[in-house]
């Protein structure tokens, strides 16, 4: 087996659209994703899982339907899985997200 690192900002460079996440690992019955992310996205909730959101660079926040959390460079979330919520980013921002891997139909 050979061992090394993922370089994280060689994945964010291969990033050119915004809101597209990238997977750069799988860990257990976990996808480790990379995403750049600009403006708002949809409100919209996972059913059945929890999302982590873990900031690299700039801040993002995300909006529930009883509130609002601002998460920063260093900073992270737990959206509990069902909640409404609806993330956005004042200016472009790098985002980590672990999640379930996605089940291929």
């Amino acid at each position: 087996m050979h061992y090394q690192p993922i370089k994280l900002k060689d994945e964010l460079s291969k990033i050119n659209d915004y809101w597209s996440p990238q997977v750069i690992g799988e860990m257990n019955d976990d996808q480790i994703e990379l995403v750049k992310i600009d403006g708002d996205f949809i409100w919209h909730e996972h059913p059945d899982t929890d999302k982590l959101f873990i900031v690299l660079e700039g801040e993002m926040f995300i909006d529930f339907r009883d509130g609002e959390v601002k998460i920063s460079k260093g900073e992270m979330c737990i959206v509990p899985g069902g909640v409404e919520h609806k993330p956005f980013a004042e200016k472009e921002s790098h985002i980590m997200l672990v999640e379930p891997k996605r089940k291929i139909d």
